[in-house]
């Protein structure tokens, strides 16, 4: 019966057509070992990948050696790789768990790819999907993380989503198999633990039939954040340009809900719910304020919010310098990577520096000084991009505001003779 809802399950979510290689998550649990002999009974061809991350001792050496016999037994080719995981998490500064977790699908990718297969199986049930729901309230979260674990993310499936833990063992139990058990499984260390071991049998006892009732909900939610996305994504163009890069403050607060919205459109860039709550608030203060992720900044600026990469590349830009006689044929470039002066008129050493507060020129073209923050703000610069803008100085004076505006007091004119040319040269820079 088990394994007939399986197949109903996998050929109504489309997760994978009888043709295809699949390969299983194969930890030696009793999910694990489920899953693999339920998909042979399908017919699908099935390889087996086993990750050691070496964490319980023993423990891990035997879970391998058991995933080995299984695999020898029922004829199916096995990949097994060893990971240092505590080494990983302590370089990531990230928990075990998250390590294991990053370190394993990265992994089945891999092998996926060399194999050339469709898809990677992994053993998540219906159980794990109610933890998961309670998981992520227990944490605050959007709709998202109230939808339960999906049928199907990329080229990861999850066939056992149709059934509980019970009707796994239960399976199991039929064919006499044996498997093995993981004892962190059986602590209450970790939250999820929490959750299985306490929180669930607590919540049974309120309604025997919880997990059922969650699922139903987690469907519920399921299909109402279909029509969510739909009126995020039309919610999205109407607020942001530049890939969602710049967000109009004006239009979000027009939106039902501007905060919300915010979520949808943030959250996907790490920005957390605190984080979130602070952006919201900033939003009819002052322009400056800055927010970081590890990856972007968001600068809330006088009418937008500027979403941009952190830069991690803070090296000068390069330039290349070529003087030559000033000859009657001589064009002027007119690209602002490059810039053009009377040699005559300048002085080296040249020196490169981000610009400072206080510092001023004279634009091409104009004859009184003006503050470079006010030309930027003229210009209407965002806060990061005024933060990235280089000058290079001849003595205390700017002479070019580098890809952007010469200083007009060593314009060519037409006393000149030798013209000194400038050109920056861009790199490619990893974001």
């Amino acid at each position: 019966m088990e394994t007939k809802k399986v197949a109903r399950y996998i050929a109504d979510n489309h997760l994978l057509a009888i043709n295809e290689k699949v390969i299983v998550a194969l930890s030696g649990g009793a999910d694990s070992v489920a899953l693999l002999l339920m998909l042979q009974e399908l017919g699908y061809a099935c390889e087996a990948a086993h990750c050691n991350f070496h964490l319980r001792g023993s423990e891990s050496d035997r879970d391998e050696t058991f995933v080995r016999q299984l695999c020898q037994e029922r004829q199916v080719k096995l990949h097994i790789t060893h990971f240092d995981t505590k080494h990983y998490a302590s370089q990531k500064h990230i928990s075990i768990e998250m390590a294991a977790r990053e370190l394993r699908y990265e992994w089945f990718e891999t092998i996926r790819k060399q194999l050339q297969a469709t898809a990677i199986a992994v053993a998540h049930h219906a159980d794990d999907s109610v933890e998961t729901f309670l998981l992520n309230l227990l944490r605050g979260t959007g709709i998202n993380g109230l939808r339960g674990i999906r049928p199907r993310n990329g080229h990861i499936i999850r066939p056992l989503l149709c059934l509980k833990r019970n009707d796994i063992l239960h399976y199991l139990t039929i064919r006499s198999q044996s498997y093995v058990t993981d004892s962190t499984n059986l602590q209450d260390e970790y939250t999820r633990n929490k959750i299985r071991l306490r929180l669930l049998p607590f919540m049974e006892e309120i309604n025997p039939s919880v997990k059922d009732s969650i699922m139903d909900t987690a469907h519920h939610l399921d299909e109402a954040a279909c029509f969510y996305h739909h009126a995020i994504e039309e919610a999205r163009q109407r607020v942001s340009t530049d890939n969602g890069k710049t967000i109009d403050i004006t239009a979000l607060m027009r939106e039902p809900s501007p905060e919300a919205l915010l979520f949808e459109l943030l959250s996907p860039i790490g920005v957390n719910a605190t984080q979130l709550h602070d952006i919201y608030k900033s939003l009819n203060g002052q322009a400056g304020k800055v927010f970081d992720t590890p990856e972007w900044q968001i600068v809330k600026d006088r009418t937008h919010l500027l979403v941009e990469p952190r830069q991690k590349n803070t090296r000068p830009p390069q330039l290349q310098m070529e003087e030559c006689e000033l000859t009657p044929d001589f064009i002027i470039p007119r690209d602002k990577s490059t810039a053009c002066f009377d040699a005559d008129k300048l002085s080296q050493p040249f020196t490169i520096r981000l610009w400072q507060q206080g510092d001023s020129f004279v634009p091409f073209g104009m004859k009184g000084r003006k503050k470079v923050s006010d030309y930027l703000t003229d210009r209407k610069f965002s806060l990061a991009a005024k933060g990235r803008q280089w000058v290079l100085c001849t003595g205390n004076e700017i002479v070019w505001l580098i890809d952007e505006r010469t200083d007009n007091r060593f314009r060519i004119g037409p006393e000149t003779k030798r013209v000194l040319i400038i050109k920056s040269i861009k790199e490619e820079t990893s974001e």
